[in-house]
């Protein structure tokens, strides 16, 4: 009965969340749209039904463009909704002014506050986008001499504000092919499969489809000639004759054209890669001279810092593929990189484009001032090779989420893989175990450290609302692929709903948790009072979670734009996600319920969790009581009961595993000959009985 009404009730909470949560805004109107526009400019007429306006000077001739991002580019931020944003572009495609309009974002809305979001739009101004924008700031010093703007992203916030900036550039890059002159707008081409030609090296030059850039030192200090430049690189000096660069590029997007390049082994690793991402364009550089590509201090699966390219006078975003490589015999020798375009941002490489290797100098000793001069390398696939696709797809949020965060989150499966093995088959031999506390506590601070501080991983309440949005239709599911991370530990949550109900994600992988368990134990080793309500009052105090939840859906129906204030009844943005780093009084309600924990044993984590209730309904998938019983448990036996710090036992010793966060301590006493009172009583009469036996023995001797 207990079960049916539970599934009923998260029936209710879903239907009412996804009835309290508004659709995707359409584009402002005139009225709400003309004040954002500041002298000299003015709004114009509106160019398309998609938000986009035409901008006058002051004047009243055409200056530019006004769009919105949210209608040209709704990629949906955390909340499951677009981050709209005003862009004022000029006519030759230069930021006036980047404002934000609306947004839902969690770390920004009670969090972290909207001045450093809006302090990151601020750096737009001023910018082109035919200028390579990049999130992120520059690594080492080897790379400083690069022609790429680096926008400083927001500590806590990497995901959201990459979101922003692909919001950003996607709508300004839709408007520029469709409004200005000499942007094109075709329809992206993508390798046909089945053109299948028997090419070899020899056959790849004189077609044309591999080229190469070759730059002595001469005609390097020759474009630095009349520079302060001239005269800082002595190598090109002494030997003006040794090539700088020696440069061989080759589209490897053909099949034909990467078996001919590349070894077997290279080959199929080129596949696993296109069958992840297959929207890219991988290209081979192979670099014999003294110019290597990339600086020392290039970080792996980013921007290369050396090298830059533009298509139509915008420029291409070109990213580092992550994949050694071997060539066939008779390829040329050097070293070799495979970088990736993504076609989808309209990149079309049947027509003529242009890679450039730049070439840096550093004049001066203390404060090095850094200069490059550029050495293009015009490239063009072959059209026989290609097919168009006539509707561009959408840009997919995840790949470089995914590829940004491929170490963490191979850290991370390197750490619950075990964790679920050792909670599955090795349960009890884990709980039987003389270091199980131990243990447990290193798990919890990996837990902190690694999963939380670190990884960024902490669930909250705010995804799971999100999640119900997309799934009622009013939000996409998308915004959860640009942190992997925590889909992850989502992934682990929900696979442990069917293998042991709650107590996977509330035991083990919640960071806060992990911090009360341990502020219990600080309260121990301080000799603390404990204090524990009664059974009545513990039965009572635990609905108090199911209170919460059912507080948060109905403030998202009467007032949805508090939704995201009201969810900071969950301490765990503050504790785990900004690592205390906000206002006094979000921090003294973290740390209150931590002191609280020393006393109470996790007191939030049982009493007020809106995310502990929902992880509860969602408990209810479990497919067994995976809990050892014997017939003797709860009567006459109560040991785990009274041992049970959360209540999770009844008096018939039934496991109550809404309630049951898999702490393990009732398996460690069901399996402890020396604390189960069944084994302990049997045990004895074994031995009344072995006594019993020797006696007749004795006394005939």
């Amino acid at each position: 009965m207990g079960r049916r009404l539970a599934l009923r009730l998260a029936a209710a909470l879903f239907a009412l969340c996804a009835a309290a949560l508004c659709a995707v805004a359409a584009p402002l109107p005139r009225e709400a749209l003309a004040p954002m526009i500041v002298p000299p400019y003015a709004l114009g007429e509106p160019v398309n039904d998609k938000g986009v306006w035409t901008l006058l000077n002051s004047g009243g001739a055409e200056a530019g463009y006004v769009f919105e991002t949210g209608p040209l580019a709704p990629l949906p931020g955390f909340s499951g909704a677009p981050i709209d944003m005003l862009v004022m572009l000029d006519l030759g495609g230069r930021f006036l002014d980047v404002r934000l309009i609306a947004h839902n974002e969690p770390i920004f809305v009670s969090g972290l506050g909207e001045a450093p979001f809006r302090a990151f739009l601020e750096q737009y101004r001023g910018r082109s986008i035919r200028e390579p924008l990049v999130v992120g700031t520059p690594y080492g010093t080897g790379g400083s001499g690069s022609e790429q703007v680096h926008l400083d992203g927001v500590t806590k916030a990497t995901a959201s504000v990459r979101i922003a900036h692909d919001s950003i550039m996607a709508a300004a890059f839709t408007v520029a092919r469709e409004k200005m002159a000499g942007i094109g707008n075709a329809a992206p081409v993508r390798p046909a499969p089945s053109v299948d030609e028997a090419l070899d090296w020899q056959a790849l030059v004189d077609q044309g489809l591999a080229r190469n850039l070759r730059v002595t030192n001469r005609e390097v200090d020759a474009a630095f000639a009349g520079t302060i430049w001239a005269d800082d690189d002595p190598e090109a000096a002494s030997d003006p004759d040794v090539l700088y660069l020696d440069l061989w590029a080759v589209d490897l997007g053909p099949p034909s054209v990467a078996r001919a390049v590349l070894d077997d082994a290279s080959l199929k690793d080129l596949r696993r890669f296109l069958d992840v991402a297959g929207d890219d364009e991988p290209l081979l550089l192979i670099e014999a001279g003294r110019h290597g590509l990339v600086s020392d201090e290039f970080v792996r699966n980013t921007a290369p810092d050396r090298l830059l390219a533009e298509q139509g006078g915008l420029p291409l975003p070109l990213r580092d593929a992550d994949m050694s490589v071997s060539t066939r015999p008779g390829v040329p020798e050097g070293k070799a990189m495979v970088l990736r375009i993504d076609r989808r941002l309209g990149f079309d490489p049947t027509h003529d484009w242009t890679l450039f290797a730049l070439a840096t100098r550093a004049h001066g000793m203390l404060q090095p001032e850094n200069g490059s001069k550029r050495f293009p390398l015009v490239l063009r696939a072959d059209p026989r090779f290609y097919t168009r696709v006539e509707v561009a797809e959408a840009l997919p949020p995840w790949r470089e989420a995914m590829l940004h965060r491929k170490y963490d989150l191979a850290a991370l499966a390197l750490f619950l893989l075990p964790l679920l093995a050792a909670l599955g088959p090795g349960m009890r031999p884990l709980a039987g175990s003389k270091h199980f506390t131990p243990a447990r506590l290193a798990i919890l601070a990996v837990m902190i450290g690694l999963v939380g501080w670190w990884g960024q991983g902490q669930l909250s309440i705010v995804t799971v609302l999100a999640t119900l949005r997309a799934a009622a239709g009013n939000g996409s599911l998308t915004v959860l692929l640009y942190d992997p991370f925590s889909l992850v530990v989502w992934a682990a949550a929900l696979t442990g709903f069917v293998l042991w109900g709650r107590g996977l994600f509330c035991g083990w992988l919640c960071p806060f948790g992990a911090m009360q368990e341990f502020a219990h134990h600080a309260g121990r080793l301080l000799r603390l009072p404990e204090y524990n309500p009664s059974p009545r009052w513990d039965a009572r105090l635990k609905a108090g979670k199911y209170v919460a939840l059912a507080g948060l859906v109905a403030v998202a129906f009467l007032l949805p734009d508090e939704a995201e204030r009201v969810a900071e009844i969950e301490p765990f943005k503050t504790a785990v996600t900004t690592g205390f780093q906000r206002e006094w009084y979000y921090v003294a309600y973290a740390a209150g319920w931590l002191v609280l924990g020393m006393v109470t044993f996790k007191g939030f984590c049982r009493y007020v969790c809106p995310l502990g209730a929902l992880m509860a309904i969602g408990g209810l998938l479990r497919l067994r009581n995976w809990i050892p019983r014997r017939a003797e448990c709860g009567s006459p036996c109560q040991l785990c009961k009274v041992r049970c710090r959360y209540g999770a036992i009844e008096k018939t010793g039934k496991i109550a595993y809404s309630e049951c966060f898999q702490c393990l301590d009732c398996v460690t006493i069901h399996d402890d000959t020396a604390q189960c009172v069944p084994l302990v009583l049997a045990a004895k009469r074994r031995q009344t009985g072995e006594r019993a036996r020797r006696a007749p023995r004795e006394a005939t001797i």
